[in-house]
């Protein structure tokens, strides 16, 4: 908010007018995206280990740090 006061200020605007472009530029910009999917670089690792349990972040580190 304080950063669309300091842009109404210095452009001579009013903050309504501001934040009635803002929307309009964030609608615009949604407007644009797509929903198509997106391709992924995929590599051949050997797929998952056994054994690896995703919720022990402490665990997981040790496993990536070993880098069998």
């Amino acid at each position: 908010m304080r950063e669309a006061k300091e842009r109404a200020a210095r452009e001579g605007r009013t903050l309504s007018e501001v934040l009635a472009d803002a929307l309009r530029t964030g609608f615009v910009h949604a407007s644009r995206r797509t929903n198509e999917p997106v391709e992924l670089p995929t590599f051949d690792g050997g797929g998952v280990q056994r054994a690896v349990n995703l919720d022990d972040s402490a665990a997981l580190l040790d496993l990536m740090e070993r880098g069998d």
